[in-house]
């Protein structure tokens, strides 16, 4: 699960989503990086366990994903596997993946999905978060085909890019060098699962400490604390409504991990806010996801 031993070779700092505006003013003594792939299932069920811990401790460390590119090896023969997996996936972490997909939309070009992130990032690594969120939106729960140009620009309008800028910087060198050093960072921490999270202590000269694999949060936490040397209480969590409010569009398995609550208590205080009209409700093929009133 865990282990040592792997070098910190990159400096590069982008902001993690934190709520709380003034842990961005702070010196965050730990850099996370976040091994990922748009189209991997379990690095989407990874999204509640993440929120959780940016909520809780992000005022330590911050986030820099890297797209591995592991998914971009797709042939005829293993849509059917992947098929297989994401039901998996959706039944044991109950976060939906709509696995129809494979069968019904052809997924041909992964590549130009991985070159729209990192594309997105060059507009800053806050933008590159909402980006990755709203790709794999698209993909798990609106069972849309994120590997074709008009899906990967509606992303982008979606979440408020410059679209002259996006468009150009998705044929551009500056995103393909990106994806290459993902890619190389990729091969040089010996990244062989995704998800793949890497803690680093950056105030000590000493080695990463990497987790392979899906882990329940407390892991995590654990191994945060141990490259912190210290074990801080976690962050008051905000209101449910504050959440909404800022992660936008949410499922109710993101709710009852952050809250602590049962996935049936997560469903009951959402319902609430339903009938006040704060939130719509959308079924998809595995659970439900709520959607924040902006007019609220």
């Amino acid at each position: 699960m865990t282990q040592k031993g792997t070098g910190h070779t990159n400096n590069t700092n982008i902001d993690s989503q934190s709520q709380y505006g003034f842990f961005n003013m702070l010196k965050k003594p730990v850099e996370v990086y976040v091994f990922v792939d748009p189209l991997c299932a379990d690095c989407w069920a990874m999204e509640p366990i993440l929120k959780k811990l940016i909520i809780e401790y992000g005022r330590f460390f911050k986030i820099r994903p890297i797209i591995s590119g592991k998914m971009s090896f797709l042939c005829a023969e293993n849509k059917q596997k992947f098929a297989k997996e994401w039901n998996k996936t959706a039944s044991r972490t109950g976060m939906s993946c709509d696995n129809d997909i494979w069968i019904d939309t052809p997924i041909s070009s992964p590549w130009l999905t991985s070159l729209a992130v990192k594309a997105a990032e060059l507009q800053g690594g806050k933008a590159g978060t909402r980006y990755l969120r709203k790709v794999r939106e698209y993909l798990f729960a609106d069972k849309q085909n994120i590997t074709e140009e008009h899906v990967l620009l509606k992303c982008a309008e979606e979440t408020h890019l410059d679209m002259e800028e996006f468009k150009q910087d998705l044929k551009s060198d500056a995103a393909k060098r990106a994806l290459q050093c993902d890619l190389k960072l990729t091969k040089e921490m010996e990244v062989e699962y995704l998800p793949t999270i890497v803690f680093f202590n950056e105030s000590e000269d000493e080695e990463g400490i990497k987790i392979s694999g899906l882990y329940s949060y407390d892991v995590y936490v654990s191994v945060l604390h141990e490259i912190l040397r210290k074990s801080p209480r976690p962050a008051v969590k905000p209101t449910l409504e504050e959440f909404l409010r800022h992660f936008k569009f949410v499922a109710t398995k993101e709710v009852s991990t952050v809250f602590d609550w049962t996935l049936e208590k997560a469903e009951k205080e959402m319902k609430k806010l339903q009938l006040k009209r704060q939130v719509d409700k959308v079924p998809v093929k595995y659970g439900t996801f709520w959607r924040y009133k902006e007019e609220y």
